[in-house]
């Protein structure tokens, strides 16, 4: 109910005063990308986690309704295999990041992998995954290929982890890192587990 005195703003006004609002904060970080971090550090901690989860849900937003993800999937199942089956390194297509993922197994107790992991997460039970797709290993080999979709979220890290399992046993053999920085997919390391366990032995 309205008290004496008060002033009643119209609903219709009420948006349009937000919208100039809103309008005025996103142009000066259209003109001014460092505006977003002045902005940034001027934000307490609660309300810059509640920032960074809605930039990230938007970004993946986005990707999904722009991006066609089965002509992206499809795509890599053509190019993105190399002769050993073992999957390439993550790339970007469109609004996505593409992750071939594939086991190859050529004989019983014994195959060769590579898998991604996001966050320290593998990518199959990461919530920063869109979709993926596994479809068994063309020719003889057993196994499967996978091809995965992400949406490149500053800051987001990955993991290329390459293993083999021989005689039961499974080992790390080598690990690539990337960081996403600014929309782009930079590798920051290598890590050659298998030739730094040969010198321990």
């Amino acid at each position: 109910m309205v008290q004496v005195g008060e002033t009643v703003t119209p609903v219709g006004q009420d948006m349009s005063v937000a919208t100039r609002r809103y309008g005025t904060i996103v142009r000066h970080l259209t003109e001014d990308p460092l505006v977003a971090v002045e902005l940034a550090q001027r934000l307490d901690d609660d309300v810059l986690v509640h920032l960074a989860a809605a930039l990230g849900d938007e970004t993946r937003r986005r990707a999904v309704e722009q991006g066609d993800q089965q002509a992206v999937i499809d795509d890599a199942f053509d190019h993105g295999f190399g002769r050993d089956g073992m999957g390439v390194l993550p790339y970007i297509e469109g609004p996505f990041i593409v992750c071939p993922g594939a086991m190859v197994s050529k004989r019983k107790a014994n195959h060769t992998c590579r898998f991604v992991s996001v966050n320290d997460v593998w990518i199959w039970d990461s919530y920063e995954l869109v979709h993926e797709e596994k479809r068994s290993s063309p020719g003889t080999d057993d196994g499967f290929r996978a091809v995965a979709l992400l949406t490149p979220v500053e800051g987001m890290e990955l993991d290329v982890v390459s293993g083999r399992l021989r005689s039961g046993q499974h080992q790390v053999d080598l690990v690539v890192s990337f960081v996403v920085r600014k929309g782009d997919l930079i590798e920051v390391s290598q890590r050659n587990v298998a030739a730094m366990r040969s010198h321990t032995n």
